[in-house]
């Protein structure tokens, strides 16, 4: 799902390794090895899906020619696009196109997100967003690969086996129970399928058959489209007429440590706090859950994350790629392009994150990781330094932070 389409990006291609569209946290290994032989493995994996009730004759047509693709791998390995900082992320992704086509399709499509919203809760632009971003609606599945491959691939890959063989085992399903015919089963480099990139035991489990064909075809009928995502947002969470994202301005001194995805408080706490809205309005002083987002730190863009936003990283893991369809979800609603934030921000590229990384393990703070990627790892090992240390607890490195981890 990360490719260059001309001005924009969108995933369909490429595949998120991180992992798009995961209910589970999935921990990929870094600097493994792969032990023993491809045709082993497949040999011992093949007994596994007849175990699993798929017919011998779609085995043998289907399992029995796979071969293993050492592209997919270095693919899998080589996803530098998410070191991105979130301005630069969200500017290259949320683009005046898929505004423009989103809205399009929404008013095209009304009738439809209509009917899935009130069966399942989920608003038509939060459908419209992941669409957007997956596939630009469709247009951005370019190159379709053999999903048998990839998979069988990925789940021989010593990164993360139990996923991709159980992706795997559900892409055979598919086929088997007729879900989707076989020579519609094509999708990204990592195996996902359809415009809005179902992982296979997804849309094993989540697609829907919503114009009544008899199929469940994500890759071509809206209707089908729309209510699979619908059904799977739900299924991750979603809190029918709750929101999930609102831009707001921050004070210039606070309790920076309160700001983080894992600690929710009240509205009003955050009004009584100085946090106002994206117009400087007073906050609704009620009851409502929510945490404080920074991405970027304190003097960056501010967001509150209400409940419904939790549903964004278990779509995928990269918080920029979270807090991106989220906000594009927003804009889509009428919201305004979000305002840089209220000071200077350091920039942090691939490279110095990696640097702050290095630093903060030596240190003894566990970013999970040397990658580059200022994931959740990364932000937690930042801010129990900066607590340490004595400076704003935002999560987000600094010059301050590097200086003093250096000493």
């Amino acid at each position: 799902m990360i490719e260059m389409y001309k001005s924009s990006l969108t995933f369909a291609a490429v595949g998120f390794a991180l992992l798009s569209i995961s209910p589970t946290i999935v921990s990929a290994k870094t600097n493994c090895r792969n032990t023993g032989s491809f045709q082993k493995w497949k040999a011992d994996f093949r007994k596994q899906l007849l175990a699993e009730g798929v017919s011998k004759s779609l085995i043998r047509k289907v399992y029995d020619p796979v071969r293993f693709d050492p592209a997919i791998i270095k693919r899998d390995r080589r996803q530098s696009f998410f070191s991105l900082s979130f301005a630069e992320f969200s500017k290259r992704l949320v683009s005046s196109n898929r505004l423009r086509t989103g809205a399009k399709k929404l008013k095209q499509r009304a009738a439809l997100f209509r009917a899935a919203e009130k069966k399942y809760g989920v608003p038509g632009p939060v459908i419209t967003a992941f669409w957007a971003l997956e596939s630009d609606f469709g247009k951005g599945i370019s190159k379709q690969y053999p999903v048998f491959n990839s998979l069988a691939t990925l789940a021989y890959d010593c990164r993360r086996p139990e996923l991709f063989s159980r992706e795997l085992a559900s892409a055979m399903k598919i086929v088997d129970r007729g879900y989707l015919p076989l020579n519609r089963l094509v999708g990204s480099w990592a195996g996902e399928l359809g415009q809005t990139q179902f992982l296979p035991d997804h849309y094993l489990n989540h697609a829907v058959d919503a114009d009544g064909d008899g199929i469940r075809n994500m890759m071509e009928s809206d209707a089908d489209i729309i209510f699979s995502t619908a059904n799977f947002i739900k299924h991750l969470g979603w809190r029918a007429g709750e929101p999930w994202l609102q831009e707001v301005q921050v004070p210039g001194k606070m309790s920076w440590q309160e700001a983080d995805l894992a600690i929710y408080h009240p509205r009003a706490k955050w009004d009584s706090w100085g946090v106002r809205t994206r117009s400087g309005k007073r906050l609704k002083a009620d009851g409502m859950p929510a945490a404080l987002l920074l991405p970027m730190g304190r003097n960056g863009p501010a967001f509150l994350a209400y409940e419904n936003f939790k549903i964004y990283p278990q779509w995928n893991q990269s918080l920029n790629y979270a807090i991106t369809a989220a906000y594009l979800a927003t804009r889509l609603t009428g919201a305004q392009r979000y305002r840089p934030g209220r000071g200077q921000v350091e920039a942090f590229d691939y490279k110095r994150i990696k640097e702050v990384q290095l630093l903060l393990n030596r240190r003894g703070f566990d970013t999970g990781g040397v990658d580059g990627k200022h994931g959740a790892k990364s932000r937690a090992a930042v801010k129990k330094a900066q607590l340490r240390y004595g400076l704003p607890a935002d999560s987000y490195p600094s010059s301050a932070l590097m200086d003093r981890l250096r000493r």
